[in-house]
């Protein structure tokens, strides 16, 4: 298993339930993936995904399981919707959830129990299939798109044709909380796209914000994402009608969210396996499912 986000434990998990052997290797110091999040004067924010959802089965088993042990909660099913002049109504949608300890740590709970080596790079995957010389009876790249095509050899590349979107995520850190909301989509602005409350999703008040830019925004300061954060910090004030923020920072994510669509829930041919968001929507969610699939079809 080549990534430890949630697509590859959850396919992992699988795996072992059903007597099989399983490595995954992480080249990131934890698991997590996208699911990540920082340390802000000293406490963590999650920086990547916002949130889950659960409409699936199966994923919600896993949800209310995660509930009940305190390690997830339901978070808010109406968020506001704004443009560049400030914050307009509600929308509602599905319930969605949030972690106390940050979304991170629901990957890291189903990654209990597994063979995990982090801080490990692999260059190749071929057929056989193996992974940098070295044959397995299958492998699995649970990662985007651009990042398994650096991996896979010719024969296989064109199994991830799956273009991905960049994010810049602000996190920023107040005085105090001077605001009323879960979170917001933001339309019509050239720098913000979406804004959500920490403090509130992740149940402890902190009077922190995080906030994504647009791909358009994002892909322009990819080489130098910290010097952005002015730009982020004037759209978030200028939308929300907030003070300024005492502490920020700036995460790049080069491959957010992808693009388009794609029926399949996961690639496998010849033993080599894929999974993840880009099986799917741009959803927690959907690259469970995805993983836990591929999973199931392999064991």
């Amino acid at each position: 298993m080549v990534g430890a986000g949630i697509a590859g434990v959850a396919c992992a998990r699988e795996l072992v339930a059903a007597g099989h052997e399983v490595l995954v290797l992480e080249r990131g110091h934890v698991p997590g993936g996208r699911m990540a999040s920082r340390q802000l004067d000293g406490r963590p924010v999650d920086l990547g995904a916002s949130y889950l959802t659960a409409s699936d089965d199966a994923f919600r088993q896993v949800v209310d399981d995660w509930v009940a042990r305190g390690l997830a909660r339901p978070w808010t099913d109406s968020f506001h919707t704004a443009t560049p002049d400030g914050l307009q109504g509600t929308k509602q949608g599905p319930l969605r959830y949030g972690a106390p300890g940050g979304l991170r740590s629901l990957v890291e709970d189903l990654a209990t129990g597994l063979d995990v080596m982090t801080g490990t790079e692999v260059s190749r995957v071929g057929p056989g299939p193996r992974v940098d010389g070295t044959a397995y009876d299958a492998v699995v790249l649970a990662m985007p798109d651009p990042q398994a095509r650096r991996l896979l050899g010719p024969e296989l590349q064109h199994l991830v044709d799956r273009e991905y979107e960049p994010v810049l995520a602000l996190a920023a850190r107040f005085p105090v909380r001077d605001w009323e909301l879960d979170g917001a989509f933001v339309n019509g602005d050239d720098v913000l796209a979406w804004v959500a409350d920490d403090g509130s999703r992740r149940g402890d008040g902190a009077p922190v914000l995080v906030a994504h830019s647009t791909a358009g925004f994002a892909a322009a300061h990819l080489e130098d994402p910290a010097a952005a954060g002015s730009a982020l910090v004037a759209a978030l004030r200028r939308v929300l009608g907030v003070g300024a923020p005492a502490r920020t920072y700036v995460q790049r994510w080069t491959y957010a969210k992808p693009v388009g669509e794609r029926d399949a829930p996961y690639g496998l041919v010849d033993g080599v396996g894929l999974c993840g968001d880009g099986w799917g929507a741009s959803k927690v969610e959907a690259a469970w499912v995805s993983g836990y699939r591929l999973g199931r079809a392999l064991a």
